[in-house]
This record gives structure tokens, sequence and C-alpha cells, in this order.
């Protein structure tokens, strides 16, 4: 008797069960990361993903002092002195685009890695359980799936103390809902499996089902989940800090965005105190999404088997 996972074409199929043998739970062929650089939308978003990620662990090097000092006066074009132009009070702009970019990527990770984890909780303990336990989770993500995400946000950053962590609390906050759905419905498939029943009559600890037998087979989703959530953290930092809504002491893409527009840089038309930042934040959400659709493509039996069949045709 095999067993495959409904949601990927990656894995095997089940052993067959003999008397007192229970049944184990598919396992990958590939490695997911290994299919990915073979995927050119992958690596493109990769390479620019980790650029910035190495821009932003070295930015104590590429842009040493204080990128709050000014420099020189203020409202100064690009030039060779500053590639990228200083700000009204003649910060410059190249040092606060690096600088901001530790806040932005370190905030937009945090909040993709504790939403996914508590998606992940909620979405197995909710299918592996069921009944009562099912329908508590379920009514609990649905309010939360309910509430208008933006209005949320703006109430919740607005009452608490301003800084890096009120921001991861309150994006974790109102992003969980969404991972924990879309984890449920496909530990649901699972729950139904019979490597998953043969592990329950055989006495194994719920804990030990859901991470060793079901989450394995969930990889692809979770990632999927993950890097959505993290484009999803770093947008909603820039959205609540463009609105003046976070620390604006603090340097990140959305503090640079915030004070650009108090100090009136669209209309006194020194655009190179925001596009910078606009570009980053596009970039790197363009970098995670190309990851994201080319994690899809491999891991869905139906995407692959059209991205085929686009390819003979060409």
């Amino acid at each position: 008797m095999s067993v495959q996972n409904s949601g990927s074409s990656m894995l095997s199929t089940a052993t067959t069960s003999r008397p007192g043998v229970p049944v184990k739970s598919p396992v990958y062929r590939d490695h997911l990361l290994a299919r990915l650089l073979r995927d050119r939308r992958a690596v493109i978003g990769l390479v620019i993903l980790a650029i910035f990620v190495v821009v932003a662990v070295a930015a104590p090097l590429l842009a040493p002092g204080n990128p709050r000092a000014s420099v020189v006066a203020g409202s100064e074009a690009p030039s060779l002195a500053h590639l990228l132009g200083t700000t009204a009070k003649g910060e410059d702009v190249l040092a606060l685009l690096i600088w901001g970019s530790q806040s932005s990527l370190g905030i937009g990770f945090t909040v993709g890695a504790l939403a996914t984890l508590i998606g992940l909780l909620v979405g197995l303990v909710s299918a592996f359980f069921g009944r009562v336990v099912d329908d508590v989770l379920s009514v609990v993500t649905n309010i939360f799936l309910l509430i208008p995400g933006l209005p949320l946000l703006i109430i919740l950053a607005a009452f608490l103390p301003p800084g890096p962590g009120t921001i991861v609390i309150v994006l974790v906050a109102t992003g969980w809902a969404g991972s924990a759905r879309v984890v449920r419905s496909q530990a649901l498939s699972l729950r139904g499996k019979d490597y998953t029943d043969a592990a329950v009559v055989t006495g194994e600890r719920a804990l030990t089902i859901m991470f060793r037998e079901m989450l394995p087979n969930m990889a692809s989703i979770v990632m999927s989940t993950f890097l959505a959530c993290v484009i999803f953290g770093i947008g909603a930092q820039a959205g609540l800090e463009f609105l003046g809504l976070g620390d604006v002491s603090a340097i990140s893409w959305g503090t640079n965005l915030y004070w650009a527009s108090i100090e009136g840089s669209l209309i006194r038309g020194t655009w190179w105190t925001f596009i910078p930042s606009g570009i980053a934040i596009a970039l790197v959400a363009f970098a995670l999404a190309l990851i994201n659709y080319a994690v899809d493509e491999i891991t869905n039996p139906r995407l692959a088997e059209r991205t085929k069949r686009k390819d003979r045709r060409r």
C-alpha cells in the first residue's frame, strides 16, 4: 500500500506495511534547497536577498560612524561625495539606507518566523485533535482573519509604547491567522493518512506524531508561508513607521520614508531622499516573491506540469 503526500511531487511512496511494522511516512527524494538552486527565478531571488543581508551585516564597515550625523549642507543632490545625496538635515542617504536594512530585515524575518511558528502550532493542533479543539481554534483564527488588518495595526501601534518590540508584537498578532489557516488545511489531509493512523495506533505521543510524521511532509507549505509572512512584516513595518506609529528616532527604511515626508521631499523635488528606501523595500519583496513562486512551482505538481508544457511549446 503506497501513500503519497497530496501537496508535493517530491515525496516517495510509503513503505509496504508488514505485521508488527508500522507504516512510515513519506520521505523527500530531493532536498528543497537543491531544487531551488536549479530554478532560475529562485536563484535571482536568493542573490538579491543575499546582497541585502550582507549589506545589513556589514553596515558598520560600509558606513562607519553615526548615520544621523550631518555631513554637509542639507538637500544636496547625488554626487561622487554622496552617492545618494543628503537629506534636508544633511544626513547621508546611503548611510541611512545601509543602516536601515538592519532594522527592516531583522524585524521582517523575526515577524515571519514568529507568525509562522504560531500558525504552525495552531494549525497542527487544530487538525490533529479535531472536534472541540478544532472548533475553538477555528473560531479564534476566523476572528483574527475577519478583523480589518490595517485599522487593528494602527490601533495597537498607537496605544503601545514605540519600539521594535512593539512593532514585532503588533505584526505577529495580526499576521499569524493566515498561516494557521493554510497549515490546518494541509494538516487535515495528512491527518487521515495511513502512516499517521499507524503512529496513533502504536501509541506515539501527539507531539511526536505532529512534528515527526506530519511536519516533514509540510516543509514546502511552511516555507511558502514563512516567505509570505516576511514580505508582510517588512511592508507592514514600513507602512506603520511611514505613518509615524513606530519609533521615529530609529533608523529603518520606514523611518527614512517618514522623515522624507515630514521634510516635504516630494514637494521640494528631492527625490533621492525617499526613492532609495522605496526601491529597497520593493526589491526585497520581489526577491522573496520569486523564491516563494519557485517553491510553490517545485512542490505543486500541477504548476510543475504546466511549466513543462510551456517549455516544450517554446
